[in-house]
């Protein structure tokens, strides 16, 4: 079962829901697509449905199971001429800003395939992914690139697999675990791989009270916060997100998130443990200290392998002074032992405070002392 269905949890940010509803509607239809025949309409029973928001993230949300297609795409839209025209205008402008013509493009949930013959007119290579098999059939028969299946989490792989964008459009609100299924879809991107994403706009719903747009089969309203929020948590980056089509509908371009580039940490941890092992080759082993057992100093000790070349570790701190250094154990002192066991050379590490420990020192124990300071570029020498 997806974690999205379960009781009493948002099915965004999976914090714990226990606030009042908003809305309870009964006698509804069980979904937009269950129509009785003239054999089973006699059977056919309305449904409650409960309208609830999350005090976390704010999404508004159905408090129940998805209608049993959940993983398909019924769209009627798709007819419409002035949609169609409406379609092609767009998807061109996507595809053309974003240099996708020739590119992989997967559409997820693609239904018959009627927005995958646009994708193709536009000049990319389109791909659908649909759940329903008689939907696949269709698109297979019209020679439409498709593959069967519904994208559940992070962990599944699909067969054509990198793609360098996707689409999906007004079918996230169908989704019982959002976050689950655009993860997965960012699993099955290339990197920086694009998206455009787009949900009915709550923002508009609720601004103009229309109160029939609540169905079983939309579990979550996104408004524009909300949506960027959930695309978010998703693993994409929100590039823009605008209404369209009338404002019934939020459109957003996303982009697939990267990881964060620490090269320059890492090149910067390397600089300094070479400045620093210069400076101390200067002096013989153990006649050097460092005045500072801050967060800071604590981490270049031990990222720079001075525990086996350093004295000890001074600090004014009167809590500190008696104890070791963590991971590294070096002894903590107070300043009165560069008089009582005195070094050669000091190191300060006491961030926005060095200077002035530095001219504390020099006024003290004169030029006998070698004092360095630990910049964010390297060692300066006072």
């Amino acid at each position: 079962m997806s974690r999205g269905t379960s009781p009493g949890r948002c099915r965004a940010c999976r914090q714990p829901i226990d606030a009042e509803p908003l809305l309870v509607y009964r006698d509804m239809p069980v979904s937009a697509q269950a129509f009785p025949t003239a054999d089973s309409v006699a059977a056919d029973r309305g449904a409650e449905l409960t309208v609830i928001q999350c005090p976390a993230c704010g999404l508004v949300q159905l408090d129940g199971p998805p209608v049993p297609y959940h993983r398909e795409v019924i769209r009627a839209a798709a007819f419409s001429t002035e949609m169609r025209v409406f379609r092609i205008g767009q998807f061109a402008a996507w595809v053309g800003q974003h240099g996708l013509g020739g590119r992989k493009v997967l559409e997820v949930g693609c239904g018959r395939g009627e927005y995958l013959e646009l994708l193709e007119q536009c000049g990319t290579e389109a791909h659908g992914l649909e759940y329903a098999p008689a939907a696949e059939a269709d698109c297979r028969a019209r020679g439409l690139r498709v593959a069967r299946g519904y994208v559940e989490g992070p962990d599944q792989r699909l067969a054509q697999a990198p793609f360098d964008a996707f689409v999906s459009l007004n079918f996230m609100e169908h989704w019982p675990d959002p976050v689950a299924s655009l993860l997965g879809i960012s699993a099955n991107l290339a990197d920086g791989g694009l998206g455009l994403v787009e949900v009915p706009n709550f923002d508009m719903i609720a601004e103009r009270g229309l109160y029939s747009e609540f169905i079983s089969d939309h579990l979550s309203y996104f408004t524009r916060q909300t949506f960027a929020a959930t695309l978010e948590r998703g693993g994409f980056q929100v590039l823009d997100c605008a209404s369209v089509w009338h404002d019934y509908i939020l459109s957003a371009t996303v982009k697939k998130r990267q990881p964060v580039d620490l090269g320059l940490i890492q090149r910067r941890r390397e600089e300094m443990a070479g400045a620093l092992a210069a400076f101390l080759d200067r002096f013989p082993r153990g006649r050097t200290a460092i005045w500072g057992a801050g967060h800071q100093a604590l981490a270049v000790i031990a990222l720079a392998g001075l525990a086996n070349r350093i004295r000890y570790v001074v600090d004014s701190a009167p809590f500190k002074q008696g104890k070791f250094t963590p991971a590294t154990h070096l002894p903590i002192v107070p300043p009165t032992a560069l008089e009582s066991d005195p070094v050669s050379a000091l190191i300060v590490m006491a961030a926005a405070y060095s200077d002035e420990v530095a001219a504390l020192i020099r006024a003290r124990h004169g030029p006998e002392l070698a004092v360095a300071i630990l910049r964010d570029h390297g060692l300066e020498m006072r």
